[in-house]
Protein backbone atom coordinates (compact mmCIF):
# COMPACT_ATOMS: atom_id res chain seq x y z
CA UNK A 1 0.00 0.00 0.00
CA UNK A 2 2.78 2.52 0.70
CA UNK A 3 5.00 0.67 -1.57
CA UNK A 4 3.16 2.39 -4.85
CA UNK A 5 3.03 5.81 -3.74
CA UNK A 6 6.79 5.71 -2.65
CA UNK A 7 7.39 4.29 -6.26
CA UNK A 8 5.72 7.15 -7.85
CA UNK A 9 7.69 9.73 -5.50
CA UNK A 10 11.25 7.88 -6.13
CA UNK A 11 10.42 7.80 -9.90
CA UNK A 12 9.21 11.56 -9.73
CA UNK A 13 12.33 13.01 -8.33
CA UNK A 14 14.64 10.76 -10.54
CA UNK A 15 12.96 12.07 -13.38
CA UNK A 16 13.33 15.81 -12.25
CA UNK A 17 17.19 15.38 -11.20
CA UNK A 18 17.79 13.46 -14.82
CA UNK A 19 16.11 16.16 -16.63
CA UNK A 20 17.88 18.80 -14.36
CA UNK A 21 21.47 17.13 -15.20
CA UNK A 22 20.24 17.13 -18.78
CA UNK A 23 19.63 20.97 -18.87
CA UNK A 24 22.78 21.22 -16.72
CA UNK A 25 24.89 19.47 -19.54
CA UNK A 26 23.36 21.04 -22.47
CA UNK A 27 24.24 24.46 -21.38
CA UNK A 28 27.51 23.96 -20.38
CA UNK A 29 28.51 21.67 -23.56
CA UNK A 30 26.69 24.24 -25.77
CA UNK A 31 28.48 27.34 -23.88
CA UNK A 32 31.73 25.86 -24.81
CA UNK A 33 30.71 24.87 -28.35
CA UNK A 34 30.40 28.39 -29.19
CA UNK A 35 33.19 29.50 -26.93
CA UNK A 36 31.16 31.94 -24.85
CA UNK A 37 29.26 32.30 -21.59
CA UNK A 38 25.60 31.02 -22.17
CA UNK A 39 22.56 33.93 -22.51
CA UNK A 40 19.28 33.89 -22.11
CA UNK A 41 17.33 36.82 -23.22
CA UNK A 42 20.54 39.09 -22.48
CA UNK A 43 20.89 38.26 -19.23
CA UNK A 44 24.19 35.98 -17.99
CA UNK A 45 24.89 34.53 -14.90
CA UNK A 46 28.40 35.10 -13.47
CA UNK A 47 30.10 33.31 -10.19
CA UNK A 48 31.85 35.67 -7.78
CA UNK A 49 34.98 34.79 -7.44
CA UNK A 50 36.14 37.49 -4.44
CA UNK A 51 34.66 38.87 -1.37
CA UNK A 52 34.84 42.34 -2.57
CA UNK A 53 30.90 43.05 -2.68
CA UNK A 54 30.04 41.43 0.47
CA UNK A 55 27.49 41.59 1.79
CA UNK A 56 25.84 42.67 -1.29
CA UNK A 57 26.76 38.84 -2.51
CA UNK A 58 28.99 36.40 -1.22
CA UNK A 59 32.13 34.33 -2.54
CA UNK A 60 30.86 31.34 -4.42
CA UNK A 61 27.34 32.72 -5.72
CA UNK A 62 25.73 33.12 -8.88
CA UNK A 63 24.45 37.02 -9.41
CA UNK A 64 22.57 37.59 -13.15
CA UNK A 65 23.35 40.66 -15.08
CA UNK A 66 21.82 42.27 -18.22
CA UNK A 67 24.22 42.53 -20.77
CA UNK A 68 25.42 46.19 -21.94
CA UNK A 69 23.97 47.68 -25.34
CA UNK A 70 24.11 50.50 -27.20
CA UNK A 71 21.06 52.04 -24.99
CA UNK A 72 22.24 51.11 -21.81
CA UNK A 73 22.72 53.95 -19.48
CA UNK A 74 24.72 53.44 -15.58
CA UNK A 75 24.27 55.98 -12.64
CA UNK A 76 25.92 56.27 -9.50
CA UNK A 77 25.18 53.38 -7.17
CA UNK A 78 24.52 51.15 -9.82
CA UNK A 79 26.69 47.48 -9.46
CA UNK A 80 28.29 46.68 -13.09
CA UNK A 81 30.56 43.73 -14.31
CA UNK A 82 33.18 44.90 -16.56
CA UNK A 83 36.56 44.08 -18.16
CA UNK A 84 39.97 44.86 -16.96
CA UNK A 85 43.13 43.29 -18.02
CA UNK A 86 40.79 39.88 -19.55
CA UNK A 87 39.41 39.53 -15.87
CA UNK A 88 35.70 40.34 -14.98
CA UNK A 89 34.93 42.69 -12.00
CA UNK A 90 32.09 43.36 -10.52
CA UNK A 91 31.84 46.44 -8.40
CA UNK A 92 29.25 49.47 -7.98
CA UNK A 93 30.05 52.76 -9.51
CA UNK A 94 30.62 55.65 -7.13
CA UNK A 95 31.56 58.46 -9.51
CA UNK A 96 30.73 59.26 -12.88
CA UNK A 97 33.30 61.78 -14.76
CA UNK A 98 33.23 62.93 -18.65
CA UNK A 99 36.38 63.53 -20.35
CA UNK A 100 36.77 64.35 -24.18
CA UNK A 101 32.97 63.48 -24.84
CA UNK A 102 33.30 60.11 -23.38
CA UNK A 103 31.99 58.87 -20.33
CA UNK A 104 34.51 57.42 -16.94
CA UNK A 105 32.76 55.25 -14.47
CA UNK A 106 34.95 55.10 -11.07
CA UNK A 107 34.09 52.22 -9.29
CA UNK A 108 34.54 50.32 -5.58
CA UNK A 109 34.02 47.02 -4.35
CA UNK A 110 31.94 47.23 -1.18
CA UNK A 111 34.18 45.25 1.05
CA UNK A 112 37.10 47.52 0.09
CA UNK A 113 38.23 50.46 1.83
CA UNK A 114 39.63 52.36 -1.49
CA UNK A 115 38.17 52.82 -4.42
CA UNK A 116 39.67 51.03 -7.93
CA UNK A 117 42.81 52.51 -8.96
CA UNK A 118 41.06 53.02 -12.56
CA UNK A 119 38.07 54.06 -14.71
CA UNK A 120 35.98 52.10 -16.23
CA UNK A 121 35.08 53.05 -20.01
CA UNK A 122 30.90 52.33 -21.22
CA UNK A 123 33.12 49.84 -23.95
CA UNK A 124 34.66 47.96 -20.70
CA UNK A 125 31.24 47.12 -19.14
CA UNK A 126 29.57 44.09 -19.67
CA UNK A 127 26.47 44.04 -18.02
CA UNK A 128 24.61 45.34 -14.90
CA UNK A 129 23.72 43.65 -11.86
CA UNK A 130 19.87 42.77 -11.59
CA UNK A 131 19.79 42.07 -7.91
CA UNK A 132 19.59 38.40 -8.31
CA UNK A 133 21.59 35.94 -6.71
CA UNK A 134 21.95 32.30 -4.91
CA UNK A 135 24.30 31.79 -2.77
CA UNK A 136 27.14 29.11 -3.18
CA UNK A 137 26.06 27.60 -6.54
CA UNK A 138 28.57 29.41 -7.77
CA UNK A 139 31.09 26.94 -7.05
CA UNK A 140 29.17 24.02 -8.64
CA UNK A 141 28.93 25.98 -11.80
CA UNK A 142 32.47 26.98 -11.54
CA UNK A 143 33.38 23.17 -11.10
CA UNK A 144 31.78 22.46 -14.68
CA UNK A 145 34.08 24.49 -16.61
CA UNK A 146 36.56 21.66 -15.82
CA UNK A 147 37.08 18.98 -18.11
CA UNK A 148 36.16 16.45 -15.33
CA UNK A 149 32.84 17.95 -14.93
CA UNK A 150 32.32 17.96 -18.50
CA UNK A 151 32.86 14.15 -18.99
CA UNK A 152 30.69 13.53 -15.62
CA UNK A 153 27.78 16.01 -17.38
CA UNK A 154 27.72 13.36 -20.13
CA UNK A 155 28.52 10.09 -18.00
CA UNK A 156 26.03 10.20 -15.43
CA UNK A 157 22.75 10.86 -17.59
CA UNK A 158 23.77 8.02 -19.48
CA UNK A 159 24.56 5.86 -16.74
CA UNK A 160 21.34 7.05 -15.02
CA UNK A 161 19.26 6.49 -17.78
CA UNK A 162 20.98 2.84 -18.49
CA UNK A 163 19.59 1.92 -14.42
CA UNK A 164 16.32 3.51 -15.09
CA UNK A 165 16.07 1.10 -18.55
CA UNK A 166 17.12 -1.51 -15.89
CA UNK A 167 14.81 -1.33 -13.80
CA UNK A 168 12.07 -0.73 -15.57
CA UNK A 169 13.24 -4.30 -17.06
CA UNK A 170 12.79 -6.14 -14.22
CA UNK A 171 10.18 -4.46 -13.08
CA UNK A 172 8.08 -5.76 -16.06
CA UNK A 173 10.09 -8.96 -15.89
CA UNK A 174 8.43 -9.43 -11.57
CA UNK A 175 5.05 -8.24 -13.33
CA UNK A 176 5.34 -10.67 -16.18
CA UNK A 177 6.13 -13.72 -13.51
CA UNK A 178 3.29 -12.55 -11.46
CA UNK A 179 1.08 -13.05 -14.57
CA UNK A 180 1.98 -15.98 -15.26
CA UNK A 181 1.53 -17.70 -11.67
Amino acid sequence: MIKKPLRIVSSLVGSIFLVIVCILAFVVLSSRIAGGEPTILGYQVKVVLSGSMEPTFQTGSIISIKLRNNHSTYQKGDVITFRKDKELITHRIIDIQKESGKVLYKTKGDHNNAPDLWEVSTEDIVGQYTGFTMPYIGYALDFTKSKEAGALLLIVPGIIMVISAMRSIISAKKELEIKEA
